[in-house]
């Protein structure tokens, strides 16, 4: 099995990338789903979460109310650090599960957004980094997600640059271009991949 860690920064394009490896055989999980899955009621990290933060974050039916605990924990790198220390383990959990119970001959793609602030790139055979402008990780963020510039601007500033980010990547898919080209890229980069895969399978 070739186990790879697909990164960017907000709205560089890992998504669509992770996509369309999934559609051509790789196995892809996505830390993001698994970070909601972890914070319903009884999830692995709900009951932690709200020991910490108090019942203040939930809403009426005891969901965790994802923008009220954002409110609470952005703007203090202390209680951002303490989310992230009952949150990321149970996520990595959840992924060595899932990774486990993945063909031993195939390619588990792992998505993430902060593989390389967390040192958790370091799981993986290969790490992937999906890159585009600046300018158009900011245009993309505030057409999808309807965020303010300033909002957008700030979770910017929490994640390393694309350019530092590109120090640890063995694979770079630039998404700045057509979707085709993309598409393109992330053909040869499966192809890259699968041989890898093989090469580990024969060892």
């Amino acid at each position: 099995m070739l186990k790879v860690g697909l990164t960017g920064g907000l709205a560089s394009g890992k998504s669509f990338v992770g996509k369309a490896l999934m559609e051509m055989g790789c196995v892809l999980i996505q830390a993001d789903q698994l970070g909601h899955e972890v914070l319903l009621p009884g999830g692995a990290a709900y009951s932690d979460v709200v020991q910490r933060f108090g019942t203040g974050i939930l809403s009426s039916d005891g969901l965790i109310d994802r923008k009220l605990l954002a409110s609470e924990v952005f703007s203090n790198p202390e209680r951002l650090a303490q989310l992230n220390a009952i949150v990321h383990p149970a996520v990595f959990r959840r992924e060595d599960e899932l990774i486990a119970a993945s063909a031993p001959d195939g390619i588990v793609v792992v998505e993430a957004a902060i593989l390389i602030e967390t040192g958790s790139y370091q799981r993986f055979d290969k790490l992937v980094l999906a890159v585009c402008t600046m300018e158009q990780q900011i245009e993309r963020a505030m057409h999808r997600d309807g965020a303010a510039l300033k909002d957008v601007l700030a979770r910017l500033n929490r994640q390393l640059s694309l350019d530092e980010k590109r120090k640890y990547a063995d694979f770079v898919v630039d998404t700045s271009g057509t979707k085709e080209d993309t598409l393109r890229q992330t053909a040869d980069l499966y192809n890259g991949l699968r041989r890898l895969a093989e090469a580990k399978i024969e060892q």
